[in-house]
């Protein structure tokens, strides 16, 4: 296959730069300081990238050499990623929630040349294993405040990493030009769900095949507003807000942390939205507590809308003409109820919405299609450069759409999903054996299992190594029953567990907030997240969530018992992955007392 390319460039850097020198004065990015949103523009971006690309050349950056980046999304973090592409180098990006112990075996297994950390927080991390990293050269902080007095000969700031890479513009250009299609490009670690992360590496190939297919997911225009907050190491944020960004000239909005995401979406109002289930399933859950908060009034009118919302969507997804009555009747109610939730979620401007990465309930997208909210499920996996099926315009909800263009999908024999196009990646890094068992005469195998029916739409049913098989024999994915269980917005994560069992039970990880003020609004007595897990009355409300679930499920999927997790996890504990997932494997080992408890 000839090479994807896109505004006639083949490779990342070659089109970063014909895009910087395009659109010049206009904004690319914007970023909050001192509560004001500060603009960079085009001109800027491309300056900042290739100061620090001429930098780390002169320090010692070789074409291939793998760096590493320890830092919240900022545009920091793009001027070092596009300044490392730019001159051949490798970007690796490093979770913030990573311990030192964590950081140190990313480094030594990218043999990572230099590192960038955010602050002096993400600084100490590296600073503690540096001596074990014996590929190291430099270390290179964004924010110095709180360092003046600090002196260490292997650290640099960034301000003096950019002065360091004045003039040798020539040499910048040639560095852009001599990248080539298969070269490598970034290295993306998964999770680590089942081991230690395995760094997947993606070719400037891999990256342009799917903006050159993007269009049949999204059309994005100079005019539109991105939000950047999921982390930059997911190959999806990666994807969505950068190299989408730097292909159709969007802007580029970075959320000042995690806590303020809500009050940015607000602020910035982005027309593209994607974010992963657990964001929109925490968006639904603060909808259902508010209007269930709400007066009578306010509980009716959000009732009636929602239900011509529903009708609405139910014909759209059915096939069927929606009348002019109804239209105008769903108007209204978007005037003068629904428009409000909107505004409230901060995606009034929104016109299209992705979730990906992980498995969400169609209850949800319904839910989000009724409020007039255009939302499509996206599937894919880091090893194919995160996109391999997008949902069309005609939805069928519990698929995950159809194939890109361009992309092949079939099922093997034992039910397995299989990808085969230029988005698969190169392999995994040092990993040759590994990287052989995952892609077989061109295909990736996912592992998850799945079907395709007539006009091509693919279901995911599980993962091949999640499927339960009960003691009577029942092939049961879990996933499935997860999802619905999330529907709840008192419930935030859940773990089914029963193979090889009688019966099936799961592990429950409630929403902290959610259940905090329905045990306050009917002075139930907590002290703290384990208190509040342990009551009558918090136990009864779960049980409750799980026996809607079972009512809607066949007699052998239904829950006979469950058990809360009553403590409260974050991304730097082991049970969840960076994304906010229960890892099934770590959890059946951690609470394996409370699981037998159950049998």
């Amino acid at each position: 296959m000839s090479d994807p390319t896109v505004e006639g460039c083949d490779t990342i850097p070659t089109l970063f730069w014909k895009q910087c020198l395009a659109r010049g004065s206009a904004t690319a990015m914007r970023e909050k300081d001192f509560g004001i949103w500060q603009s960079v523009s085009w001109s800027q971006f491309g300056e900042r990238a290739r100061r620090v690309g001429i930098a780390l050349h002169r320090l010692g950056l070789q074409r291939g050499d793998v760096v590493s980046i320890l830092s919240e999304n900022n545009p920091e973090w793009l001027y070092t990623d596009l300044g490392v592409i730019g001159m051949g180098g490798i970007t690796s990006g490093v979770y913030t929630t990573d311990s030192a112990r964590q950081v140190e075996y990313l480094v030594n297994d990218s043999r990572s040349r230099f590192f960038f950390a955010e602050n002096e927080e993400q600084l100490d991390k590296i600073l503690e294993v540096r001596e074990r990293c014996p590929s190291l050269l430099k270390i290179i902080i964004y924010d110095t405040e709180g360092l003046e007095d600090f002196r260490d000969p292997g650290v640099m700031s960034f301000e003096a990493l950019l002065a360091m890479g004045e003039g040798d513009e020539a040499l910048w250009e040639e560095q852009v030009s001599l990248a080539r299609p298969d070269d490598g490009a970034i290295l993306i670690y998964t999770s680590g769900t089942t081991g230690p992360p395995k760094g997947a590496l993606m070719s400037h190939r891999n990256m342009m095949f799917q903006l050159s297919v993007s269009d049949s997911f999204c059309t994005l225009t100079p005019q539109d507003q991105l939000l950047s907050f999921l982390p930059l190491c997911h190959i999806a944020e990666r994807k969505f807000s950068v190299m989408y960004a730097i292909k159709t000239g969007a802007t580029i909005n970075f959320a000042e942390q995690p806590d303020t995401v809500p009050e940015n979406i607000r602020e910035v109002a982005p027309t593209f939205f994607f974010a992963v289930p657990r964001v929109w399933e925490k968006f639904y859950s603060e909808i259902s507590i508010r209007m269930a908060d709400a007066i009578g009034i306010g509980r009716w009118a959000y009732s009636l809308a929602l239900s011509l919302g529903y009708r609405i969507a139910d014909r759209k997804l059915a096939g069927q003409p929606v009348g002019a009555g109804l239209k105008l009747a769903f108007r209204i109610a978007d005037r003068l109820v629904l428009r409000n939730i909107k505004i409230w979620l901060g995606l009034d401007r929104t016109r299209l919405m992705g979730t990906g990465a992980a498995p969400v309930s169609p209850e949800l997208i319904r839910w989000y299609l009724a409020l007039g909210l255009e939302m499509r499920e996206i599937y894919g996996q880091t090893e194919c450069c995160g996109l391999a099926t997008v949902m069309p315009e005609h939805k069928k909800l519990g698929t995950v759409g159809r194939a890109l263009p361009g992309t092949e999908v079939r099922i093997s024999e034992r039910g397995e999903i299989l990808i085969r196009g230029p988005h698969v990646f190169k392999g995994y890094l040092n990993q040759p054996q590994k990287t052989a068992e995952t892609v077989i005469d061109g295909w990736l195998h996912t592992g998850d299992v799945g079907e395709i029916d007539t006009e091509g739409y693919v279901k995911i049913t599980d993962r091949l190594k999640d499927i339960i098989i009960t003691a009577g024999g029942k092939n049961i994915t879990p996933s499935e029953i997860e999802n619905q269980l999330k529907f709840s917005p008192y419930i935030s994560d859940a773990v089914v567990i029963g193979d090889r069992r009688k019966y099936l039970t799961c592990l429950v990880m409630i929403d902290h907030e959610n259940v905090a003020q329905y045990a306050q609004d009917r002075s139930v007595p907590f002290t703290n997240y384990a208190s509040l897990c342990a009551t009558t009355e918090v136990r009864a409300l779960i049980a409750g969530e799980i026996e809607k679930v079972n009512r809607a499920v066949a007699r052998v999927e239904s829950i006979k018992d469950f058990r809360l997790i009553d403590r409260l996890l974050t991304a730097e504990d082991e049970e969840l992955t960076p994304t906010m997932k229960l890892k099934r494997s770590f959890v059946n080992t951690r609470y394996a007392d409370l699981i037998e408890d159950m049998y």
